[in-house]
């Protein structure tokens, strides 16, 4: 039981809260009275997701950032972030960024916890957001005939990180600082029949929809928007894009910018099609923990 994958299917097994959605989504949304919290945490590791020697205000920008990006898949508003935070030199530079952030979404810090440790450093974020549509939208829920929508460009994650390794004049700013779409996703929630953010590359996010509603997803690759065509390939398979991917009934157009790449069929051979050809979670879709 090493690999990501095969933990999280042990965990579903201690599941027994229905707000923990079965481990299938990237929130728990818990019930409250008259209101829907919704709950996500991420966590950070330096030399995996930011590099040893990144400016620690971007580190938080990010490390709040991506938690926003959970609650934006479910079309909540932030209400405030818990931290776990790990001692350096460096504490001033993140706390810069991490206030930056906080102003930028106006969202309160709550609380958490500090420790020493490292290297490699860690960091961990607990978002709580009041969900303003119900039913929330889940990864599940595509139904056969829905198309299939992305907000934006995929790839442009990719290449801020080379640029930022390499150090060269590029801008950087798509991995250093990404923008949650939290306008977007409360104005779609109401239409969606499934949606969730693209961390983890368009591929492997795409099948993840696929089969937890049990459906197929056939992509057209030109219509696929990708940050550098030459690098198509690679474009749709990394990760740390954070545009929304979803769903909606056929003739509902979205409220929001976005491009129409696909189509929603019953589920037929393979839950996902690039064009003609079947796609598998062997083919390297996207980034797992191993």
């Amino acid at each position: 039981m090493t690999t990501e994958p095969a933990f999280i299917a042990a965990l579903r097994t201690l599941v027994t809260s229905p707000a923990a959605r079965g481990l299938q989504d990237d929130a728990a949304v818990l019930e409250v009275g008259t209101e829907a919290l919704v709950l996500t945490h991420d966590i950070m590791v330096e030399g995996v997701h930011f590099l040893p020697d990144q400016d620690m205000a971007d580190v938080a920008w990010k490390l709040v950032a991506v938690n926003m990006s959970d609650l934006a898949a479910k079309g909540a508003e932030p209400l405030g972030v818990l931290l776990g935070y790990m001692l350096a030199n460096d504490n001033e530079r993140f706390l810069k960024g991490l206030e930056e952030a906080l102003q930028a979404y106006n969202v309160p810090l709550l609380g958490g916890d500090t420790v020493s440790g490292g290297p490699p450093r860690s960091f961990g974020l607990t978002a709580i957001g009041r969900a303003t549509h119900r039913p929330v939208p889940a990864r599940y829920g595509a139904q056969a005939g829905d198309t299939l929508w992305i907000t934006g460009p995929v790839g442009a994650a990719m290449l801020g990180f080379e640029a930022l390794r390499d150090r060269t004049s590029a801008d950087s700013a798509a991995f250093r600082r990404p923008l949650p779409l939290l306008a977007e996703g409360k104005a779609l929630a109401p239409l969606v029949t499934a949606m969730m953010d693209i961390s983890d590359g368009l591929l492997l996010d795409c099948w993840r929809l696929a089969t937890a509603s049990d459906v197929s997803l056939m992509l057209d690759p030109a219509a696929i928007p990708v940050a550098d065509p030459a690098r198509f390939d690679e474009c749709v398979r990394w990760g740390d894009d954070y545009q929304l991917l979803f769903t909606l009934p056929d003739g509902v157009q979205p409220p929001c910018p976005a491009y129409r790449i696909g189509q929603v069929e019953a589920e037929n051979f393979a839950p996902l099609w690039l064009g003609d050809e079947i796609l598998t979670p062997t083919d390297s879709l996207g980034y797992t923990h191993r």
